[in-house]
């Protein structure tokens, strides 16, 4: 009986393996920007861009966000930052900028029904006049020709929208060994109504965006309000997903309680918002971390054939993250694909944690309330 159902959980497993590993290839040649650099002739007669900042309660990071964006080569450019009544010493740092050209925008009380980032999307966009609105999160770095790199791709590929997958490009560190599959999920289960997106860094063309949607009013509620915009692009071939590279440079800097808040807001939503989805996940994720304990139970009873194809099965799905780690983090990678099974046991409780929270109206971000949408 038990050698049956090790059989069964096996072949799932196996077969999952073969699933996950095209799905992945697939994406990486998918999402991948060809080496492109813009000549200076070039540049000079392309369209403007507004870059815009949402920040509240952002001191540990704004500084170096705010340099990053400055040192950009790109000729015409306007940056602007709204400050969404943080409490600590942000808005004093963005007004620190005025003299580079950054424009401060204060918040505005929150309107009911509005979720807190999306209203300050919102007010950020009235202010923007730039062709292209770059819109930025602040722990999001950028090189000095990443925004050339951008407006080049968009134009050539006639994309309306285009976001970025930023890579990590810090070292060793319990934020990039444990850091949540959210981004794993985005390439993995892209698809035409729910395409992959990424918040970090997502461009629009700002006159396209207003012709359709005039503002962001209509997702006012909705928890991820680029993944709708994105998904609207997709069903035109108007949108474009790219997986973060050293050329395009475009890297992010996050802690592990922030990437876990984050993962929290995102991952019931993420499947539809249905308990069911979320039971289904977490069996999935279960599945796949299955090998880990196997393995650890050989410790204790002695190894056999059962535990070394366990042993097989985990460095397989170890190798497939592996290849995954390689695209997001110039350093470590092969280090932390060892921790597969570890995140993936992580990944259970924040899925667990997130169904749970939002069932209970308990998901908070920034220190307001989240609450999935009503439709």
């Amino acid at each position: 009986m038990f050698e049956g159902i090790l059989f069964i959980l096996y072949s799932v497993l196996a077969a999952m393996l073969v699933v996950l590993a095209v799905v992945l290839r697939r994406a990486f040649r998918t999402f991948r920007m060809q080496t492109k650099i813009t000549p200076s002739a070039v540049v000079e007669d392309m369209p403007s861009v507004s870059v815009l900042i949402p920040a509240r309660n952002e001191s540990h990071a704004m500084t170096d966000c705010l340099q990053r964006v400055i040192n950009s080569n790109y000729p015409k450019l306007e940056i602007i930052v709204l400050d969404d009544s943080s409490r600590d010493k942000t808005s004093s740092l963005i007004k620190a900028f005025a003299h580079d050209g950054v424009r401060f925008v204060e918040g505005k009380a929150l309107p009911d029904g509005w979720l807190g980032k999306n209203h300050a999307l919102n007010e950020l966009l009235k202010e923007a006049s730039g062709t292209y609105a770059l819109f930025m999160d602040v722990d999001t770095r950028i090189q000095p020709d990443t925004i050339e790199q951008l407006v080049a791709y968009a134009e050539d590929e006639h994309a309306w929208m285009v976001s970025v997958l930023p890579r990590r490009d810090d070292g060793i560190r319990a934020s990039t060994l444990f850091a949540p599959l959210r981004y794993f999920w985005q390439l993995i289960f892209h698809r035409q109504e729910s395409p992959a997106v990424a918040s970090s860094a997502w461009m629009v063309h700002r006159r396209k965006f207003i012709d359709e949607y005039k503002d962001f009013s209509a997702m006012k509620d909705v928890i991820q309000p680029e993944a709708a915009v994105a998904a609207t692009f997709m069903s035109k071939g108007l949108y474009r997903f790219l997986i973060g590279t050293t050329q395009l440079g475009v890297s992010y800097q996050k802690k592990w309680a922030s990437q876990r808040d984050t993962s929290i807001r995102l991952l019931f939503p993420l499947v539809g918002g249905r308990v069911a989805a979320g039971l289904l996940a977490v069996l999935d994720l279960l599945i796949v971390a299955s090998p880990l304990f196997i393995m650890i139970s050989g410790f204790f009873t002695g190894w056999t054939v059962y535990h070394w194809i366990a042993a097989s099965l985990y460095a397989g799905y170890a190798l497939l993250y592996a290849s995954y780690l390689r695209k997001v983090w110039r350093r470590g990678w092969a280090f932390g694909a060892l921790f597969w099974g570890v995140v993936a046991i992580q990944e259970v409780f924040l899925v667990l944690t997130s169904m749970v929270g939002y069932k209970t109206n308990r998901v908070m971000w920034k220190g307001r309330l989240v609450r999935l949408a009503k439709r």
